[in-house]
């Protein structure tokens, strides 16, 4: 046995398995392609409450994954035990948005990716989906649903008021009906011609409307 054996170290010969540039590449173009998806995700978010720690979260998960596949791609022995390490973690965070899995898996596959040398399908592909989502997601489609809750006095105001809106929209259907004494509230879904909401100020103007209430709604909640 000689000196040089009693110090040889698998754990050693592992560290010059992946070059020092390799692993700078990998991690800057992980870096970068994750701003990108940062500024895609903030730019396209249109749910109720916008989150920034998930954003930074898309550039770090696109970091980690490009680190643990060069790690994997590196040694096979480590390959085996990174899958037996990595399914027992369980993630209980709620995904309130159904866009946002589509942003965790563009994170999750640019890393693998990056990590498997395809820079190029890793570049392209980001931005064909990066122009993708900007130009559906941000999208206006008037046709949208809205609702209208109406508050009428009598029978008579409420009839004036659907022969007012059928004009002002393309297309009207009443949700629910609530009457009272003296009262009359109306939930109505309508399709707005445009992005003009002026008709809502000359609705409540009218005699026998107490109140008239615009608000959009996507299916999920409104506001």
């Amino acid at each position: 046995m000689t000196f040089n054996d009693i110090f040889k170290s698998n754990f050693l010969d592992n560290i010059t398995s992946v070059s020092i540039f390799d692993m700078l590449l990998a991690l800057i173009l992980a870096f970068g392609i994750g701003l990108f998806i940062f500024y895609v995700y903030k730019k396209t978010f249109s749910g109720v409450m916008y989150s920034s720690s998930f954003a930074v979260t898309l550039v770090a998960i696109t970091m980690i994954t490009t680190l643990v596949i060069l790690a994997v791609t590196s040694n096979v022995v480590l390959s085996l035990g990174m899958v037996g390490a990595l399914s027992i973690v369980r993630f209980r965070t709620a995904i309130k948005e159904p866009l946002d899995i589509a942003f965790l898996f563009w994170s999750i596959a640019v890393g693998i990716v990056l990590a498997a040398g395809m820079i190029t399908l890793a570049v392209i592909g980001s931005i064909m989906i990066g122009v993708f989502l900007l130009v559906f997601v941000n999208r206006k489609h008037y046709a949208n649903p809205y609702i209208i809750v109406l508050n009428c006095s009598d029978h008579e105001s409420e009839v004036k008021a659907k022969e007012f809106l059928e004009k002002e929209v393309k297309r009207l259907v009443v949700k629910s009906k609530t009457a009272r004494k003296g009262s009359i509230e109306l939930n109505l879904e309508v399709r707005m011609k445009d992005d003009n909401t002026d008709f809502i100020n000359t609705l409540s103007e009218m005699e026998g409307i107490n109140n008239a209430v615009l608000v959009s709604y996507n299916g999920e909640y409104m506001g």
